[in-house]
């Protein structure tokens, strides 16, 4: 607790590679910090019965806590090097179990009563001109130094980050610092991305912008075995990314539409061989190098002053296990976020969504036969039902880089089990960044 305190403290001290009267053109380097800190608490709920892998009935609250520092430094024209050093603290609800779409995004897999500390991101990112045409000026930002970037360019990324720092974002849905919390709401729940149990990779990325289209592809690796605190570095396991990016103007307010498809190649268990071995079914037992395929459809779409709305669709093959992400199939999400402006208060945001998750036939056959995935296994399933999922919040931003955020969530057929739940979960965020 002490530590986090610390680096609170320390994001009141600004420090960046120029004059603090006078933005320059352009930043030689660069200190942003930022401190989140969740809490989460549900109520009792039906529970006939609990597996390994299920949502406590009856739980305290949780609380998860991290500071993170993000450092970047100008190498040479276009290139930039990024560390993001981070302390974490606390834990999820029932330790990150018990929901595909799990609550939190500020939860990670591996939660610890003290803090401790890891490099997050540790990478460079090189940008070519296309042109001569000048582009904006970006503002000095985290992972963002200032300076003029051109709008046709192609961004090469190399390093240890996260593959949805790059692919699958949002604007109104992506952030859980900020907007949603729901993992199935701030990513493509289908989409079973390449990282360790916090979320990152080592890989490449390559991005090429011109005019409205941007093109995106990538080569990350997969954990060393499913929701592993290790990835392959040897890249055995690994996992390609591309994505198409079309950015467009609908009745004079801007919007975005991604095309986004994946394919990982690992040592997997297939559900139906798992099932064929008896119950307990596990996946563990008959792993062996095999593909996983799936898509999603991303669109975010300005339709007011002050109003926008997202939706997305994911989904993939459903034969083998979930190798990094979490146990879902198909899944459909959108909502709508307000900013405050609208009822003349700047500085608030409003944002409502649904989600809806489901299981294939393979894997529905598999939690049947007691298997245990990522987050879930109630140890039975005998009357499956997707996860539908509603979440709200209402973020007040109190001054510059410092926001509150209450929110609430209701999880019906938590783990797809129609004979526990529905459970309601009551959420607040404190957010600071400097």
């Amino acid at each position: 607790m002490t530590r986090h305190l610390l680096c609170a403290a320390l994001a009141l001290i600004p420090l960046a590679g120029h004059a603090q009267d006078e933005a320059p053109a352009t930043e030689r380097w660069s200190l942003h910090g930022q401190f989140t800190t969740v809490l989460q608490r549900h109520g009792r709920f039906a529970s006939p019965y609990e597996g390994e892998n299920s949502l406590k009935a009856a739980e305290g609250t949780k609380t998860t806590m991290d500071a993170t520092a993000f450092l970047g430094l100008r190498l040479w024209r276009g290139a930039e090097l990024y560390l993001n050093p981070e302390f974490d603290r606390g834990f999820g609800l029932s330790d990150t179990l018990g929901v595909a779409g799990f609550p939190s995004g500020e939860a990670y897999k591996v939660g610890h009563h003290s803090a401790y500390g890891r490099l997050q991101r540790a990478f460079v990112r090189q940008v070519v001109a296309l042109d001569d045409a000048s582009g904006a000026m970006q503002e000095s930002a985290a992972n963002q130094l200032a300076g003029p970037r051109p709008a046709d360019n192609l961004t090469l990324t190399v390093g240890k980050f996260s593959v949805v720092d790059v692919f699958d974002n949002n604007g109104y849905a992506h952030d859980p610092r900020a907007d949603f919390l729901n993992w199935s709401v701030i990513d493509a729940g289908a989409f079973d991305y390449a990282a360790d149990s916090w979320g990152y990779s080592l890989g490449a990325a390559a991005e090429w912008t011109q005019g409205p289209w941007t093109a995106r592809t990538g080569l990350f690796a997969l954990s060393r075995e499913p929701n592993g605190t290790t990835l392959d570095a040897s890249f055995a396991q690994h996992q390609w990314v591309a994505e198409v990016e079309h950015r467009h103007d609908l009745g004079g307010r801007p919007g975005k539409v991604r095309l986004l498809a994946y394919a990982s190649h690992a040592r997997m268990g297939r559900y139906d061989d798992a099932v064929a071995l008896g119950s307990p079914a596990d996946t563990a037992q008959v792993r062996r190098m095999a593909g996983k395929q799936g898509f999603a459809v991303t669109a975010e779409q300005a339709l007011a002053a002050n109003l926008g709305a997202f939706a997305r669709y994911s989904r993939n093959d459903g034969r083998t296990e979930a190798f990094d992400f979490t146990d879902i199939n198909r899944s459909l999400s959108a909502g709508l976020v307000v900013d405050g402006a609208a009822w003349s208060q700047p500085g608030h945001t409003l944002g409502v969504a649904l989600a809806v998750n489901s299981l294939s036939g393979p894997a529905r056959r598999y939690f049947a036969a007691a298997g245990l995935g990522l987050l879930i296994g109630d140890g039975r399933l005998d009357r499956y039902a997707s996860e539908q999922i509603a979440e709200a919040y209402y973020a007040v931003r109190f001054a510059p880089g410092l926001s509150a955020t209450l929110d609430l969530q209701h999880l019906r057929h938590p783990a797809y089990n129609a004979a526990r739940g529905p459970v309601s979960v009551a959420g607040a965020r404190l957010h600071a960044e400097f």
